[in-house]
């Protein structure tokens, strides 16, 4: 029996066509947002941006600053308290060109990150309350104080029973287990801060061993790495650009060669832009001068058991926060005071750049020249040393270099949060 065919004239094909292809280009279009005259808010944070967005719907949310009529720029550097300080800064452009906004919100070690994200939450709405009195929704505005928040500003107490201290106490463990191979490493560690606008109290201990067993035929390896330290400072601030501290520290530890070192090192600091500037840029150098001594697990390739020498190191950092991306950079060098050809130099730098619109790069890279390890064990190293890593081995120069590209586009006005499967 034969199989009925449906023939189409030549009109009927175009008409079925053009409805095909008219059907996405319906379904995009219901899809477009309606601007009703919204502020347009594009916003570059450390921050949870999709909880920003779901929180304050009240605005368009762009995600490129070149379509947004305010931009929200927030930079964030940790605090004394153990959280984090975040500066806001508002900028309006279009028909909001004149307006200017700034604010700060603080966290501490306590809060969740809940809590901190609920708090900056709050921060922006209220840097967002003077555009939107020129916006076409201020006949919608309320707003109200509550009695508690009455009470609250009458009840402050300003003592702190800790007087500016922070304590914390860590620790964790690791264990991996294969057939032929088992590591286990813990580490605890101890660490106490006081910081006030005068001065900055600062200790940190560590205690690390790591254990590693490689099976290969019927031959067991076993590497043993253990390392524990104890460094301490007091920096003192002098002025908006000066600052003087003294550091001190021991440790021990079996990779590189070190019995016990202890070491004291007085130092100064200036900084080009005043302190207060921090988060938005600094050019800083920093000099030391001091002396450490070393006592060494093996004699060194200097022939040396204990050794006692003065140094000095200049560091210097660049670091600045951008509306056009983030640039940070450190050069350290570093000698002895008895004999300069024992030196080291270190370079790090990263930097990210938006370039145009959706488009962003992101360059980093370390170097590091290396004439100083007078702490090397004598004698080759064996290959179970150099598979294994149980000591450091001598080298001159360390590199490492990364490069990134992103590009986003498609939607710029999209305030949906839809986080199914």
């Amino acid at each position: 029996m034969p199989v009925p065919t449906l023939r189409l004239s030549f009109t009927k094909r175009k008409q079925l066509l053009y409805f095909i292809l008219w059907i996405p280009m319906f379904a995009f279009s219901q899809e477009e947002p309606n601007d009703n005259g919204r502020l347009k808010l594009f916003v570059e944070c450390n921050c949870e941006k999709s909880y920003v967005r779901q929180e304050i719907d009240f605005v368009n949310h762009v995600r490129d600053q070149a379509q947004a009529n305010v931009q929200l720029f927030i930079y964030d550097i940790a605090n004394g308290s153990g959280g984090r300080t975040y500066k806001l800064e508002f900028k309006g452009l279009e028909e909001y060109l004149d307006i200017t906004e700034k604010g700060n919100y603080a966290t501490n070690a306590n809060m969740t990150s809940d809590d901190v994200r609920k708090g900056l939450v709050k921060a922006i709405k209220k840097g967002l309350l003077r555009f939107l009195i020129d916006s076409n929704l201020a006949g919608e505005i309320d707003y109200k104080i509550s009695n508690s928040g009455l009470a609250k500003q009458q009840d402050i107490d300003f003592d702190d029973p800790w007087n500016n201290w922070i304590f914390e106490i860590y620790g964790e463990a690791e264990l991996n287990k294969e057939s032929s191979r088992n590591q286990f490493e813990y580490e605890v560690g101890f660490e106490s801060d006081r910081v006030t606008e005068k001065i900055r109290i600062r200790t940190d201990f560590q205690l690390n061993q790591a254990t590693s067993e490689f099976l290969q035929d019927e031959d067991t390896f076993t590497s043993k790495r253990f390392r524990y330290a104890l460094d301490g400072s007091v920096v003192r601030s002098i002025s908006d650009h000066w600052s003087a501290g003294i550091f001190a520290g021991g440790r021990h530890d079996t990779f590189t060669n070190l019995d016990f070192r202890y070491y004291v090192s007085p130092a100064v600091e200036y900084n080009i832009f005043p302190y207060n500037e921090v988060l938005r840029h600094e050019i800083v150098f920093a000099y030391r001068i001091g002396y450490f001594h070393n006592d060494y697990i093996e004699p060194t390739i200097f022939e040396k058991t204990s050794e006692g020498i003065f140094n000095h190191s200049l560091d210097v950092q660049f670091r600045f926060r951008q509306p056009w991306g983030n640039l940070y950079s450190r050069l350290r060098a570093s000698s002895f005071l008895n004999d300069f050809s024992k030196n080291r130099m270190q370079f790090f730098g990263n930097v990210s750049v938006r370039i145009v619109k959706g488009l962003a790069v992101r360059f980093s890279g370390r170097m590091e020249l290396i004439r100083d390890q007078i702490n090397l064990p004598a004698g080759s190293a064996s290959i179970e040393d150099v598979l294994l890593q149980q000591k450091q081995i001598a080298t001159d120069f360390e590199i490492g270099f990364s490069v990134g590209l992103s590009y986003t586009f498609g939607s710029a006005f999209n305030n949906i949060i839809n986080t199914r499967l």
